[in-house]
């Protein structure tokens, strides 16, 4: 099998869209049902061949050949179809030419003068070629069946309310604004906000987490989500094709494009190492005998079939699958199992910029902070503490802004029966609103000074409202970001990992940025920018770090995209639901947890490991048998070891990127 026609079944097998899962099982173990079958028969057939002809030990060698093509033809008529295929399309030098000439000429060998049949050595070197095909393709399903069922998320029906019925339709021909309904056990088909009801989610798909996600009306939900509980009504936001279960199966569909610096290197190396060992092996046929007995004349003749079998040896030893195949298959797996842990890699070259980091740089908002902002202090003066925050969310009723939310959930009993009037927001200063006949207003400093109220500062870090009554100070509300549960773990974490610089970039005041920094165990921050000082700072950072390092910078990808975009590894952070993350970084996080960024590096230089691993692996054992067999001291079955043997061992251990375990 080609590479190229490997890599479209990959594909197919992974991502087409799937009607039935039983079916798609079938399908997908027909491929390595019917190479076992192969095998199993030709198994048989060559044991046959060999009997027959040992049992008549007079037939000529034409005969031998007739008998012992039989098994060969069962064992390798696909190959030999490949061959083919490859020679019309320029494609001659790949593992199932070089296969083909070396066991044709092992067929052959013995019409050569001086030269010894070996019908069964060649029958047996296709038949094991078969074997490491039959591994390689139980390995490619596994995979496959690991990202499929990772990925299981595509919901086949949506229940959508028209004409006062529920109908079961297609989620395509569902339009952005209609009501669905989601029962227990089905999956979410499509973006929006739950209406009516309220569920626990099961979001493992999507986050890589088992812990539910309770949910109720007013709440976003996502498609690709199982709902576990209860009946909800949801009005549709985005169409399927925007939905999020859609952009993640296009994302680690197409994550294959950007391949990696070990992919990169061995698809070089298998275009100048082919043709190399080509020409090589005809030099090892030709020459020595050539400078032995001279080019013309019997001295030649007599040394030309054992140099024959050594370059067919040669051949058979230097077919790059073992290289061709294991190191993209490590990548697949690692890819597979970043996303198990609900991290979206979009390609393998960025497995490679994750396992060199060196300095991680953090936005603050929405990254290392939830940010969510929350009341944490009450400074009342001349009222009370309860007083001071009810008056604040009453004037603070309309507004949107997020520190005017936090009041508003802070106090959380607006419906008390006062009367709100006069409401105005007043630009770069805060709002007044009359309150129960009194004129309140809430806002920073130059507010409290334009109404003549004496305000008292505060030197907390964080966010400062100070409201007034008629004119006269009432006292300040102290606000602040709170800081994600695990944002110093995940510092420390990277630390661990040799990450030597960790730095925070944010456009918060500097006395904010410098507490945070310090609560986190951050190197350095740089505080008060705008984004283009983000991304003049980045530029900094990677000038100083080392030539073998990576920058990676993280971020809510929203407002961060150029940085995400200027780092040698983008991730965004609390990316569900959004479509700017999704579409900015380079990695993508399904969940706002920073602990994931060191699992991301941990994966990452693990598969890495093992694809440099399969590299030495392959490369050391092959120059080994291929010096022995230029000497004539590697036999045949140690050739197929070489090329077979060494395949199954490189995809042993490929498959082993796709069972990581969150060690610390």
């Amino acid at each position: 099998m080609s590479e190229r026609e490997k890599e479209e079944l990959k594909k197919a097998e992974v991502f087409e869209n799937e009607e039935d899962d039983d079916d798609d099982d079938d399908e997908d173990e027909m491929p390595t049902k019917q190479k076992l079958v192969q095998i199993l028969i030709s198994t048989g057939l060559l044991l046959a061949a060999y009997f027959i002809v040992k049992a008549n030990p007079t037939l000529k060698e034409w005969q031998k050949l007739l008998i012992y093509l039989v098994p060969y033809f069962a064992a390798g008529f696909d190959v030999l179809k490949e061959a083919a295929e490859s020679i019309t399309h320029g494609e001659a030098l790949d593992e199932d030419f070089l296969m083909t000439v070396s066991t044709v000429g092992a067929l052959l060998i013995g019409f050569v003068p001086g030269g010894e049949s070996m019908y069964p050595e060649a029958v047996f070197v296709m038949l094991f070629f078969q074997v490491g095909e039959f591994f390689e393709g139980i390995a490619e399903g596994n995979s496959s069946r690991a990202i499929s069922q990772l990925l299981d998320i595509r919901p086949d029906t949506a229940n959508v309310e028209r004409d006062g019925k529920v109908v079961t339709v297609s989620p395509e021909d569902v339009a952005v604004g209609e009501i669905i309904v989601i029962k227990p056990g089905e999956k979410v088909p499509m973006d929006g906000t739950i209406i009516e009801g309220s569920s626990s989610l099961d979001t493992v798909a999507l986050t890589g987490e088992s812990a539910p996600r309770d949910v109720s009306v007013g709440d976003q939900i996502l498609s690709g989500c199982v709902n576990q509980s209860g009946v909800v009504r949801v009005r549709v936001e985005k169409a399927f094709g925007e939905s999020t279960a859609a952009k993640i199966l296009d994302l680690v569909k197409n994550a294959s494009g950007a391949k990696s610096k070990s992919e990169k290197f061995i698809t070089k190396f298998a275009k100048v190492y082919t043709p190399i060992v080509v020409a090589s092996a005809v030099v090892i046929a030709v020459l020595p005998p050539a400078v032995i007995g001279g080019i013309t004349g019997s001295g030649f003749i007599a040394n030309f079939a054992s140099w024959l079998l050594r370059a067919l040896t040669f051949l058979i030893v230097s077919c790059p699958c073992a290289l061709v195949v294991s190191v993209p298959l490590s990548f697949f797996g690692g890819i597979g199992a970043a996303s198990k842990n609900g991290i979206l890699i979009k390609g393998s070259s960025f497995m490679d910029s994750l396992a060199k980091a060196d300095t991680v740089v953090f936005d603050k908002t929405g990254t290392l902070t939830k940010g969510v902002f929350e009341v944490t202090t009450l400074h009342p003066d001349c009222i009370s503490g309860e007083e001071l925050l009810h008056l604040a969310a009453h004037v603070e009723r309309y507004s949107t802004h997020p520190i005017a939310t936090s009041i508003k959930e802070a106090f959380g009993n607006e419906d008390d029966g006062c009367e709100v009037s006069d409401a105005e927001e007043l630009a770069g200063m805060g709002v007044r609103a009359v309150v129960n006949g009194r004129s309140v207003c809430v806002g920073n400093t130059r507010l409290m000074d334009s109404v003549g109220a004496k305000w008292k500062a505060c030197d907390e870090p964080g966010t400062i409202l100070h409201v007034s009554i008629d004119g006269r100070y009432a006292g300040h509300i102290h606000i602040s970001d709170v800081e994600k549960p695990d944002s110093g773990q995940a510092i420390a974490d990277l630390k661990s990992l040799g990450v030597r610089k960790t730095v925070m970039l944010t456009g918060d005041r500097k006395e904010v940025a410098a507490r945070a920094a310090a609560d986190l165990g951050l190197d350095d921050y740089r505080a008060e920018l705008l984004p283009a000082d983000k991304v003049n700072n980045v530029e900094k950072l990677i000038s100083e770090k080392p030539a073998d390092g990576s920058l990676i910078f993280v971020g809510d990808g929203i407002n961060d995209a150029p940085v995400l975009a200027r780092a040698d590894v983008g991730i965004a952070m609390g990316a569900m639901g959004s479509d700017a993350a999704i579409e900015a970084a380079d990695v993508v996080l399904m969940d706002d947890k920073p602990s994931k960024i060191a699992r991301a590096v941990r994966i990452a230089r693990r598969t890495v490991s093992i694809a440099k691993q399969n590299i030495i692996i392959a490369i050391a054992i092959k120059i080994a048998i291929l010096i022995l067999a230029v000497f004539g001291l590697a036999p045949m079955w140690l050739a197929v070891f070489g090329d077979t043997g060494v395949l199954i061992i490189c995809i042993a251990n490929s498959t082993r990127t796709l069972s990581y375990k969150n060690e610390h």
